[in-house]
């Protein structure tokens, strides 16, 4: 079945497309497949799966048949070095990944001096694409952008509540509760407690307890679904009343898993749904009947091997350097996230953050819905 949105990249990839025998074109998957993150490993996985099947279908890129090398990171940054050395001695010249910015921003470095392009779908550190790195590009948004948004949405909604910013030390969650931060204290708004907590704690009893004494009301996550589950769980069975705000890194069913009925009036930051635009609808139908629901980052890897390709086939080269030129000078490109421009640092132009709510919905199934 052929996908209408991918059609001017599938048609230019088959005028280009020669006899000629080639090499495989390697493209790496780095991403969480183990552990704690694999829920989002397998929408990074899947996403760019698809994508790059639809690609080869089409004939591949100028001639070259794509195949996939897979990366498990495991959401560590060591491991994630490990991966990207592992690509480059592989021959793979693009990587599509990696999810957590405290994985990516090293894992590029090692992709830079091995001309490699790296494009993250899930990365959200500012720093990822500030400094200077020609291989750098990313489908999702900024923590700068998403916590100025978490930030003034508090401060509108909230404007006499006690809050507490609370982030699990990594360069994502820390630098989403700083941004967020920097937005309230603009505003007049000094948290009543600021606090840093480890990633795998289970037990959040002394934060809950110095949450209550402080007062809180409002309580912002800067971290991933997996703690955050297990706070707002705990917060409930805790009956401490608070609206628990948080970023992308939560906008996960597995959640709602951790957190049971909590869960209900959670709030969170993401880009729009593209799940809910009808030009995806074929697509969306086409994973859910595989058994998988394309949430979260499942679109946005998908997206990554549009624009790689999209690039490609108008550059008439698959070399990176050329490329990754390409993306910044080019576009904007199709693909299921809208038509993506990228600027010199490899930031797409996208539209922004927007609020999500977790409500409970007529299957009894708990998830993130647009306010």
């Amino acid at each position: 079945m052929k996908i209408s949105f991918l059609s001017s990249v599938a048609v230019a990839a088959v005028l280009v497309f020669t006899s000629h025998a080639y090499a495989d074109l390697l493209v790496g998957v780095g991403a969480p497949l183990t552990g704690p993150n694999a829920a989002v490993g397998a929408q990074i996985q899947k996403g760019a799966e698809a994508a790059i099947a639809e690609i080869n279908a089409a004939g591949g890129l100028n001639g070259e048949k794509v195949k996939i090398v897979l990366g498990d990171d495991a959401s560590d940054a060591k491991q994630g070095v490990s991966v990207a050395n592992k690509f480059a001695a592989d021959g793979v010249k693009f990587v599509i990944g990696h999810y957590n910015s405290g994985v990516s921003i090293p894992a590029s470095e090692v992709y830079a001096e091995n001309g490699i392009v790296e494009i993250t779908p899930g990365a959200t550190n500012p720093v990822f694409t500030e400094r200077g790195l020609w291989n750098t590009f990313r489908t999702c948004g900024r923590d700068d952008q998403q916590g100025g948004i978490a930030g003034e949405y508090i401060a509108a909604h909230f404007k006499n509540a006690k809050v507490a910013i609370i982030h699990d030390k990594t360069p994502y969650g820390q630098g989403l509760a700083d941004e967020t931060r920097k937005t309230l204290e603009a505003k007049g708004i000094k948290p009543a407690l600021y606090e840093g907590v480890n990633i795998g704690d289970k037990d959040y009893s002394v934060l809950i307890a110095k949450a209550k004494q402080a007062g809180v009301q409002v309580l912002y996550w800067g971290g991933l679904y997996t703690e955050a589950g297990l706070i707002i769980r705990q917060l409930g069975d805790q009956r401490l009343k608070v609206t628990f705000i948080s970023g992308d890194g939560i906008a996960n069913t597995e959640l709602a898993a951790i957190a049971g009925d909590a869960v209900v009036g959670t709030l969170n930051t993401f880009g729009p749904d593209p799940r809910n635009n009808p030009a995806n609808n074929k697509l969306v139908e086409k994973f859910r009947a595989a058994g998988f629901e394309p949430e979260a980052y499942t679109l946005y890897s998908y997206a990554a091997a549009q624009v790689i390709a999209a690039a490609a086939t108008a550059a008439t080269s698959n070399e990176p350097e050329i490329v990754a030129k390409t993306l910044k000078e080019k576009g904007p490109f199709k693909s299921v996230l809208g038509d993506i421009a990228f600027d010199n640092k490899g930031d797409p132009k996208l539209p922004g953050y927007i609020m999500y709510e977790w409500k409970k919905g007529k299957d009894g199934t708990y998830t993130y819905v647009q306010q």
